[in-house]
C-alpha cells in the first residue's frame, strides 16, 4: 500500500514538473517573439539614382620644363666674372659669364680699321651707302682723260683728211686713245675689287665684332639658372658647357592618356593639377600635344598640358596628380559612398525588401564626389539602408521610420 501510494505521489509530482515546465516554455517563446518585434531597426532609406556622368580621366604625371639648355662657349678665354650662379632668375640676353676680351678687342679693331681704309680709297662714308662704280675717283678721272683723249684723236683725224697734219701725229693720237682707254678698263676693275674688298672687309668686322660679344655669354630665356660649370679664372675653350638654365613658365606636365578615353580628350582641353608641395591647391593647365601613336608597351597615348607658373610654385621634375574630364557623357546608377559595406574584398548594400533587409553584391565603378557609380547589382529606384552600415545582416528586420514598419 505505502509503495502504491508512493508511486502515485511521484507520478503526481512529475505531471506537475511538466506541466510548468510547458507553461514557462510558453512564456519564453512569446518574450522572444516580442523581443524580435521589439528589435525591428529603424534606419534611413537611399535610392539608387539614374545620373548623367561625365567621364574623366585621374592619371599621375611628370612636371618638366618646356625649353632647358645646357649654355656652352662660343670663344676662348679666361672666365673674368661670373654674374648668375644656382638659383639666380634671369632674363632673356642678360650676361651671365664674362670672358676676358683683350684679343678680340684687338681684332675688333683691326678689322674696323681695314673697313675704314677701303672706304676712302673707294671713295664713300660708310658701307650702306656706296656710290656706283662709275662715281668713283679714280673711273671718273680715267673717264676724263679718255674723252680728252678720244677728241685730241678725232680733231687730228679731221686734219689729216685735209692733209694739214702728218700720219705721225695721226697714230701717236691713236695710240694715246688705245692707252686712255685701258686705263678707264683697269679703273673700272680696280672700283669692283675694292668694292668688294670693302664687303670683305665690313664681314671680317662683323665676325670680330661678334667674337667680341661672344664674350659676354648671356641667357637664351627667361629662366632659372639650374648648374653652374666653370670657375672665376678658368680657361674656357669654344662648345665647353659653362652654365645650364631652365625656364620654369609655363611648365609642361607630361602623362599618359588610356587608349579608350584617347578619343575623348583633345587639344585645349582644362586639365587640374594637384601636386604634394601644395596638396590643398589646384592648378590649371590646358592640353597642348598628344601622340598619335599608342605607347605598345603601356598602351596608352603621351600627351603634354602647358601649365603657367609665373609664381615658379611648380617645380620641374616633380610629380602631378593630373584631373581632365572628357567629352563622353554615360547614363549611369549611383549609390551614396556611405551606404556600401565592403568586407572581405567584397562590396555589398542592403535592399530594403518589405521589413527585411536584402544583401546584394555590388560591381562599382568610378568614385562620383561623395557618390559611387553602381556597374551591377541593384535596379534603378531600388530603396537601400543607409544607417549603421557596419552593423546591418542579411535578413534584419527594420523599420523606415520611428514605430514604423519597412513594409509599410
Amino acid at each position: 500500500m505505502r509503495i502504491s501510494l508512493l508511486r502515485q505521489v511521484c507520478q503526481l509530482t512529475t505531471a506537475g514538473v511538466a506541466i510548468a515546465a510547458a507553461a514557462a516554455c510558453s512564456k519564453g517563446e512569446t518574450a522572444q517573439a516580442r523581443g524580435r518585434d521589439a528589435a525591428a531597426k529603424p534606419v534611413s532609406v537611399e535610392l539608387v539614382k539614374k545620373e548623367r556622368a561625365v567621364r574623366a580621366v585621374d592619371l599621375v604625371g611628370t612636371l618638366a620644363a618646356v625649353d632647358q639648355v645646357t649654355i656652352s662657349s662660343e670663344t676662348e678665354g679666361k672666365v673674368s666674372r661670373i654674374l648668375a650662379d644656382l638659383g639666380d632668375r634671369v632674363q632673356a640676353g642678360q650676361p651671365l659669364i664674362l670672358v676676358d676680351r683683350e684679343k678680340q678687342q684687338y681684332n675688333f679693331e683691326q678689322q674696323k680699321a681695314a673697313l675704314a681704309r677701303a672706304l676712302a680709297q673707294y671713295g664713300a662714308s660708310d658701307p650702306e651707302h656706296l656710290p656706283d662704280i662709275e662715281k668713283t675717283p679714280d673711273v671718273q678721272k680715267a673717264s676724263a682723260d679718255l674723252r680728252q683723249a678720244q677728241q685730241a684723236y678725232d680733231r687730228t683725224n679731221e686734219l689729216f683728211k685735209r692733209a694739214l697734219v702728218p700720219q705721225q701725229m695721226l697714230d701717236d693720237a691713236g695710240a694715246t686713245l688705245q692707252a686712255k682707254q685701258a686705263g678707264y678698263d683697269l679703273s673700272l676693275q680696280n672700283a669692283k675689287n675694292l668694292r668688294a674688298s670693302i664687303q670683305a672687309s665690313e664681314a671680317s668686322m662683323k665676325l670680330a665684332d661678334r667674337q667680341l660679344r661672344d664674350t659676354e655669354i648671356r641667357a637664351p630665356f627667361d629662366g632659372y639658372v639650374e648648374k653652374r660649370l666653370v670657375n672665376l679664372g678658368e680657361l674656357v675653350k669654344m662648345q665647353m658647357p659653362v652654365m645650364s638654365v631652365v625656364r620654369v613658365d609655363p611648365l609642361k606636365v607630361v602623362a599618359e592618356i588610356p587608349e579608350k578615353m584617347a578619343p575623348w580628350i583633345h587639344d585645349g582641353q582644362p586639365v587640374e593639377m594637384h601636386v604634394d608641395a601644395y596638396p590643398d591647391k589646384t592648378f590649371s593647365a590646358k592640353v597642348s600635344r598628344i601622340s598619335p601613336a599608342v605607347n605598345a608597351a603601356t598602351r596608352a597615348f603621351p600627351f603634354e598640358a602647358l601649365a603657367p607658373n609665373r609664381d615658379a610654385q611648380l617645380k620641374p621634375g616633380t610629380f602631378a596628380r593630373v584631373h581632365i574630364e572628357s567629352g563622353k557623357v554615360d547614363d549611369v546608377l549611383t549609390l551614396p559612398a556611405a551606404v556600401l559595406q565592403y568586407r572581405y574584398g567584397v562590396n555589398r548594400v542592403f535592399v530594403i525588401d518589405g521589413d527585411r533587409l536584402t544583401a546584394h553584391e555590388l560591381k562599382v565603378g568610378e568614385r562620383m564626389g561623395d557618390r559611387v557609380e553602381i556597374l551591377s547589382g541593384v535596379d534603378a529606384g531600388a530603396p537601400v539602408a543607409a544607417t549603421d552600415i557596419d552593423k546591418l545582416t542579411d535578413g534584419m528586420k527594420v523599420t523606415t521610420a520611428a514605430g514604423k514598419k519597412a513594409e509599410e
